[in-house]
């Protein structure tokens, strides 16, 4: 029985991917951070981890453990990850860390440390991303950043871990039916506040944290298409799926830049001066 591990899982399309896994006849090692979350993915059958993917000791335990099992690994899925929605200048340094942290230093942290039961599996990593990181939009910099960190991670590990035997696969989701943009909502309105110079602005942020959630692809049929492109013998080193995955990258290769942004700065409420 193949193994995959999956972080990220307590909802969206970690879950929805562990489910796809388990349905195939996987034996599915799904991560979580809340421990009523870990609980759930227990009860439904899965063997579930408390997992929080920027705590390095909990990182190494998982890599201890899974070791110890003695099996190898066979698919990583890193998915785990957030939405920081709002101005770049209204959440700071600190935000951007954070955002960087969870999305993009805990790809090379986990894969650093589960590299030898892949290794000795010739596994395959997948790395989620997201068409944000080929398009960017205003409110949304940290996030198109850290998604665009994760696409040149993703190069650069295919190629490093190649004669190693251990494949990549980059994801890139368009609009897909989750909580994101909820979530993306919340954390928005931390940052929407009158003291912000972009408070006259703040129907453009929200909008932006909503944009996820137009005309979404449903969840199941995007994690049954990642599952089948990582069945194949030469996996793609680039998957994009899900309503807007083509077009958006479409859009950032034709149209002139100055274009593109003046379209996308009136889309937001930016286009009038402050």
């Amino acid at each position: 029985m193949p193994l995959v591990l999956i972080t990220g899982c307590s909802s969206g399309i970690g879950r929805a991917l562990a489910d796809a896994f388990k349905q195939a006849g996987y034996e599915v090692w799904a991560t979580a951070r809340k421990t009523a979350d870990v609980a759930q993915l227990r009860a439904d059958g899965f063997v579930a981890v408390q997992l929080d993917v920027n705590d390095s000791l909990e990182i190494d335990r998982l890599s201890a453990r899974l070791k110890q099992h003695g099996k190898g690994l066979d698919v990583l899925i890193n998915n785990a990850g957030y939405g920081a929605m709002g101005p770049l200048l209204d959440g700071g340094v600190a935000d951007l860390h954070m955002q960087f942290q969870t999305n993009v230093f805990s790809v090379v942290g986990l894969t650093q440390a589960l590299f030898e039961p892949l290794r000795s599996n010739r596994g395959l990593v997948v790395n989620i991303g997201s068409v944000s990181g080929v398009l960017v939009t205003p409110f949304a910099g940290a996030y198109c950043a850290s998604k665009a960190a994760v696409h040149a991670l993703s190069e650069a590990m295919r190629m490093e871990l190649a004669p190693f035997g251990v494949r990549v696969m980059e994801v890139q989701p368009g609009a897909i039916d989750t909580c994101f943009a909820k979530n993306a909502s919340a954390q928005a309105e931390v940052h929407i506040g009158q003291d912000s110079p972009w408070w006259p602005m703040r129907e453009g942020i929200r909008a932006r944290a909503k944009a996820s959630q137009d005309n979404p692809t449903p969840v199941s049929e995007f994690a049954n298409a990642v599952f089948k492109a990582t069945q194949k013998a030469r996996p793609p080193a680039l998957l994009r799926y899900g309503n807007g995955s083509r077009a958006m990258p479409l859009l950032a290769a034709l149209l002139p830049r100055t274009l593109l942004q003046k379209i996308l700065m009136k889309r937001f409420g930016l286009n009038t001066p402050a």
